[in-house]
């Protein structure tokens, strides 16, 4: 999918169609989880921060993200593509790798290209939005074509030719090639997916390792025979917030260890799991990041006993100079419960050990960085390990009951109905009415506890069928 977060928003908001969107976190902290192509004209990119994204961009709209929309439109994408094969694994909300020829979408190169092609248009049709598909004999390679493709295209790559149309890219187009890598092989002279193979498989293992020299090497030939496995099971089930400002109140930062012990069940609950081990996460003042973990004897989706659980392990951390972020987690999943609660609640004498440490910055696991939400404005991320996920939106009870209006944020009034959040600040929020599908619609201003104002769900999207 094309820029989805972004693209998402503008098709519900249709003041915003054809402008500057950014959705992401929106505090200090924040950071830019999806770009509009409309702002990637001023160089705004995803992972970037908050604060050099309006500075690149200053008139542009931003936005909490609101990932219950971006589900409720995955769900449906998805939906498209088991139709097409049974083969679908999912990478992402937007994005997935599909066999073709499992499913007898795609025997060769023409039924490929035409199951593309109607793929493109009823993703269209359905939702409004644009996706781009790359098609190749391999994982690696459609994924490079689908890259190549972007906005709104297709690329198929005829088998034979992969060599050549890799040769002059850049090595940072191949899988596993980040910023180190990629600075390494540039010292070297290797800039580009030919001058790699040129290298030969014996220099890359010098330069980078046997394993990864090995494998760069395959890939720069464009051999990679990974098959496409079908929906991966969830491993894990995380939130954490990241906060503004530092919290030292040893009270406050009890209070959201179990603030998010209880959206952690909410969202466990969600993906029909329960869980034996109990993950707490937390990252002090100095980035430094500590996790504390404690195994049940049986797994549960108790809130209570998983903010129990969190609790204990709380103690067990040194909160001494402050923290930044917070966060907490299920693994060992299971699609059942631990009925016997005596065996759960003796689970407390059991100490939590050390899961690790660490120095990194930033939001940790699948996480996407989100935005204002909870107690003290922190940016967000909730996530199911395996996909990219994020914060619900604004309208979840706990925020509704602090009248806090983040920009982009659902709001029903009593009178003008659906709309949403425009901004707010001075005891005000200013709300644009309109909905997906209806014309650009007009600004209101509120005082920020009018009665008649309420947090409100996503509203469908509407699929264009011109």
């Amino acid at each position: 999918m094309d820029a989805f977060y972004a693209s998402v928003e503008q098709a519900s908001k249709p003041s915003l169609r054809g402008k500057a969107v950014i959705v992401g976190g929106l505090g200090p902290r924040g950071v830019v989880a999806t770009a509009s192509y409309e702002a990637r004209r001023f160089g705004v990119h995803s992972a970037m921060p908050m604060g050099q994204a309006r500075r690149l961009c200053p008139n542009g709209a931003y936005l909490i993200p609101r990932f219950t929309l971006y589900r409720q439109v995955s769900d449906l994408v998805m939906a498209m593509l088991r139709e097409l094969s049974p083969l679908v694994e999912p990478l992402s909300l937007d994005e997935a790798f599909v066999d073709l020829e499992a499913g007898g979408a795609a025997h060769d190169s023409a039924s490929a290209r035409a199951a593309g092609e109607r793929l493109r248009a009823d993703i269209r049709a359905a939702t409004g939005l644009s996706g781009s598909v790359g098609l190749a004999g391999s994982k690696m390679l459609a994924k490079v074509a689908s890259e190549e493709a972007k906005p709104a295209g297709l690329l198929l790559i005829e088998p034979g030719t992969e060599r050549e149309l890799l040769a002059p890219m850049s090595v940072r187009t191949l899988p596993g090639v980040g910023p180190a890598t990629g600075e390494h092989l540039r010292r070297a002279g290797i800039t580009t997916v030919g001058e790699l193979v040129e290298a030969g498989e014996d220099e890359l293992v010098r330069m980078v390792g046997r394993a990864h020299g090995t494998g760069l090497y395959r890939m720069a030939l464009g051999l990679d025979d990974r098959p496409v496995v079908a929906e991966r099971d969830a491993k894990s089930v995380s939130v954490e917030d990241t906060f503004d400002v530092d919290l030292h109140d040893r009270v406050r930062i009890r209070g959201e260890v179990q603030r998010l012990a209880d959206r952690c069940v909410q969202r466990l609950r969600g993906s029909g799991h329960s869980g034996r081990t109990i993950v707490l996460k937390v990252r002090r003042y100095d980035f430094s990041t500590l996790t504390r973990s404690e195994t049940l004897r049986g797994p549960t989706d108790d809130p209570a006993v998983v903010r129990e659980a969190a609790a204990r392990l709380l103690e067990a951390v040194d909160t001494t100079g402050g923290v930044r972020l917070l966060g907490v987690g299920v693994t060992g999943l299971a699609d059942y419960t631990q009925e016997d609660l005596f065996a759960q609640s003796s689970a407390a004498g059991s100490g939590g050990g050390d899961a690790g440490t660490g120095g990194t910055a930033g939001t940790g696991g699948a996480a996407v960085t989100g935005g204002a939400g909870g107690q003290g404005g922190p940016e967000a991320a909730d996530g199911v390990s395996g996909a990219q996920e994020g914060p619900e939106p604004p309208g979840a009870p706990q925020e509704a009951a602090e009248r806090r209006w983040a920009a982009g944020s659902d709001v029903r009034h009593a009178l003008y109905g659906p709309g949403w959040v425009q901004g707010s600040g001075v005891g005000r929020v200013t709300v644009r009415f309109e909905q997906p599908g209806s014309e650009p619609g007009r600004v209101r201003t509120f005082r920020v506890d009018d009665p008649d104002l309420e947090p409100s769900d996503p509203l469908p999207l509407v699929g264009d069928v011109a």
